[in-house]
């Protein structure tokens, strides 16, 4: 029964829910019997792995289920309206979900790019809910998303405003995603894996951001995610689910400090923590439970260099006027320089426009370097003509972010593997059917996979076909490009073992991009931290992690959630300056950059580099 005093009301009730999707083979259960509140003022963490149902019961609640081929089969969803008290949300018509969605209930999606309208500017979406829902005119509307764009941390956002979502980062295009669903102060924020994407440092404000508004205005927070540092820094209290059932509800505290399920003990091993790398000198892969064949020895690799990069520089002509002449270019590399051993890992880390990806394309000339050098195993690789930088992109493959956009959703899973070995004619017949088994069985795929589609494994399983497709020309170097970001954790932990365990045994070098300082932590041996388009501390990564020096590395470490609720961040801790603009007019000549060596192979930048 419905406790009639609003203070005592929670602010959702979910009894009993369950969802139902029909497929070919027959009804599948996507949530079985789930059942949780969320108080106002509170944030409820939904933890699980891929397919375990968090987004599932958060799309019941707004009622977007139904739009995706799902049906309420069972349960109730309570909502205690602003002014009209509890609704029974799953027979709640849909034109007043509408007028509820949006300005009651606030949603955060996990994919920004599918949630904005790429027709439309930035601009015309962030008004339109406070136009439709808060009857603000014009002026006052763009007001307001000026001042959300704001607290986002988003850069020049009146220039914003006027731009489609296909012209900002992933990053912004998220921070976006946020300011609309925070713009009508919801009732209930809904934010399903709303940093997935994000750097540590936006991931830290955006947090706070929202941790402040539920202080300041009550609003109700479910907060679906798999990282558990982000649980550990937010959570009241955590709802733990697998396979569409709730194994395990607690205090935030309780569940990180004593966990009953065995499922929660086993996601709480995969979590790579921060610091726990700790006066070691070499990477070595993760402890996982249930896994005893797993070799922990450290990884040394070699003093051999693989990669010389010396004064990479890459910039982007910004064009406009009638004529679309280059008025301006955007610096997104200046002036790298570094080098990788075999067998060895250097890891890029920073935030979201700092130029690491562009950095890993130049080296591979996916995009065209302005100037600089790129020798890998003495080729040249920015002298090289186009039929001799193709037979050098043997020695060089690259793992993309998303996998998904990466692989051909017509081609089988085998001939996506072979593909490169065809291309470049190293193996023929029956020798490629076997290479490609080979893979298949070394990132841990079984072979009856290899006549599947992409649509038909998970995430961490494309990725898996990602690596295997990468190692099919036997290359000397893989550039992986945050390959592991979207992983769920215990997913994310099987897949940076596999990448370890094939650099002890092949001898890979990896340049790792990511923005997971623990990730990080892990599995290098160097670190190289971007800000604005250089590298402002280089070193090895037991220099970097255990005493950084420059204050841009200082303010990213400080930003860190770590996996103990005991241990959280406040917004008193976190330290960022507006990030400045990497667009300067033609002509402009930046300085060299300059670095002071503070300890053997620890270098810190000595030139102004604008934080």
């Amino acid at each position: 029964m419905l406790d009639t005093t609003a203070e005592a009301r929670p602010i959702a009730r979910i009894d009993k829910l369950r969802v139902e999707f029909e497929s070919k083979t027959g009804i599948i259960v996507g949530v079985k019997d789930v059942s949780f509140d969320i108080a106002a003022g509170e944030t409820v963490c939904v933890v699980g792995e891929s397919g375990s149902g968090k987004s599932v019961t958060s799309l019941s609640l707004m009622r977007l289920i139904e739009f995706g081929g799902g049906r309420i089969a069972g349960g109730s969803l309570v909502f205690d309206r602003r002014t009209d008290g509890p609704l029974e949300l799953a027979g709640a018509d849909q034109d007043l979900m509408r007028s509820i969605r949006g300005n009651e209930i606030g949603m955060i999606f996990q994919e920004p790019m599918t949630a904005l309208n790429p027709v439309f500017t930035i601009g015309r979406q962030l008004t339109e809910g406070l136009r439709v829902h808060r009857g603000l005119d014009r002026d006052a509307a763009t007001a307001r998303a000026l001042e959300l764009l704001r607290e986002v941390r988003i850069p020049e956002p009146e220039r914003r405003l006027k731009q489609y979502p296909h012209e900002l980062s992933g990053g912004m295009r998220q921070r976006v995603v946020i300011a609309m669903a925070l713009a009508c102060k919801p009732r209930l924020l809904i934010a399903d894996e709303p940093t997935t994407a994000l750097d540590v440092t936006i991931q830290a404000e955006i947090l706070a951001l929202i941790d402040r508004l539920k202080r300041e205005t009550g609003t109700a927070v479910m907060f679906i995610t798999h990282d558990m540092a982000v649980v550990a820094q937010m959570a009241d209290r955590v709802v733990v689910m697998f396979r569409g059932e709730k194994v395990e509800e607690g205090p935030v505290t309780e569940i990180f400090e004593r966990p009953r399920h065995p499922y929660t003990r086993a996601l709480l091993a995969a979590v790579p923590k921060l610091g726990e790398m700790r006066g070691t000198d070499a990477p070595a892969p993760m402890k996982l439970v249930g896994r005893d064949d797993i070799d922990r020895s450290p990884i040394p690799g070699t003093a051999e260099t693989l990669l010389t990069v010396r004064n990479l520089t890459t910039r982007f002509a910004v064009r406009g006027g009638f004529f679309r002449r280059t008025v301006a270019n955007v610096h997104a590399v200046e002036d790298v320089s570094f080098t990788i051993n075999r067998g060895q890992t250097l890891s890029l880390v920073g935030e979201s426009g700092c130029g690491k990806s562009t950095a890993g394309r130049s080296l591979l000339r996916l995009v065209e370097p302005l100037s600089g050098s790129v020798d890998l195993d003495g080729t040249d690789i920015l002298a090289l003509s186009p039929a001799a930088l193709r037979r050098a992109r043997q020695d060089m493959q690259m793992i993309f972010q998303d996998p998904f956009a990466s692989l051909n959703p017509q081609m089988q899973l085998a001939d996506q593997v072979a593909e490169p070995i065809r291309n470049y004619g190293t193996l023929a017949g029956s020798a490629i059917r076997d290479r490609v088994a080979m893979l298949f069985d070394r990132v841990e795929l079984p072979r009856s996979f290899m006549r599947r589609y992409p649509h038909e494994l998970s995430g961490g399983q494309r990725q898996r076909i990602a690596i295997a497709r990468a190692l099919a020309l036997n290359p000397k170097l893989i550039v992986s490009d945050e390959a592991v970001s979207a992983l769920d954790v215990s997913v994310q932990a099987q897949v940076l073992n596999l990448m370890m365990e094939l650099q002890a045994e092949l001898g890979l070098s990896y340049l790792f991009i990511s923005h997971d300082m623990a990730v990080v932590e892990r599995v290098s041996h160097h670190v190289g931290v971007m800000y604005l388009g250089r590298i402002v501390e280089l070193g090895p990564r037991r220099a970097v992690f255990e005493d950084p020096r420059h204050p841009y590395t200082k303010a990213l470490m400080q930003a860190v959630p770590i996996a103990d609720p005991r241990q959280r961040k406040t917004e008193r801790d976190l330290n960022f300056k507006p990030i400045p603009s990497p667009i300067h007019p033609v002509g402009h000549d930046p300085e060299p950059s300059v670095y002071e060596e503070v300890a053997p192979g620890h270098l810190v930048l000595a030139t102004e580099s604008g934080y």
